[in-house]
């Protein structure tokens, strides 16, 4: 098998002399993660059971461990395929960015308490011209973020760059507020689309 050694006998036919031949075990052969050789999952010690070596999203799971960006959402478990909040986006890249201190800590939204995981996150995008908030003196952090309000925001991180050509995918309306945004995402290697 993969993991025990094994071994083949042969007889002898006319003095049933027999010769042992030892087999090593062949080793486990992981794509994405999985053995082709048994199915066995290839799990790192320490890791999440959830995101194998080898699958779309394993190096910037692990970077993001790395730069204690996320510790994931309970022990062993990150749950690449759950959908991100608001509050939650603004505190990976304000943990991406080393937990700076805003100037003015008091948090201008009125859906957002002081007392919050994210409320330190949301102080500093604010200053940093990272979010806007939704309107209305909302910031909306228990909100799924949409595709392109991550994108807008990786980019205002960046100090938003100006893209050198227009984005060519279908669904991207000229002018809409994540346009620019896209179109940098695209060219900095961020982002390919989804077909």
């Amino acid at each position: 098998t993969c993991t025990e050694a094994g071994s083949i006998t042969v007889t002898c036919s006319r003095c049933d002399y027999k010769t042992v031949t030892e087999i090593p075990a062949l080793g486990h052969d992981y794509v994405n993660g999985v053995c082709q050789l048994c199915g066995d999952k290839e799990v790192i010690e320490g890791f999440f059971e959830d995101v194998l070596p080898g699958t779309f999203c394993f190096d910037a799971v692990k970077w993001a461990v790395d730069n204690k960006v996320t510790n994931g959402v309970k022990d062993g478990i990150f749950a690449p395929s759950n959908t991100v909040t608001r509050g939650q986006i603004v505190t990976f890249l304000w943990r991406a960015a080393g937990c700076p201190e805003a100037e003015n800590t008091a948090v201008e939204f009125s859906d957002v308490k002081d007392t919050a995981f994210y409320a330190k996150a949301v102080a500093w995008a604010v200053e940093e011209g990272i979010t806007k908030g939704v309107g209305n003196g909302k910031f909306a952090p228990e909100s799924v973020c949409t595709r392109g309000q991550i994108v807008t925001f990786l980019w205002r991180f960046m100090g938003e760059p100006e893209a050198t050509k227009d984005v060519e995918f279908t669904d991207v309306v000229p002018g809409a507020f994540y346009a620019n945004a896209v179109a940098w995402a695209v060219e900095a290697g961020v982002t390919t689309g989804i077909t």
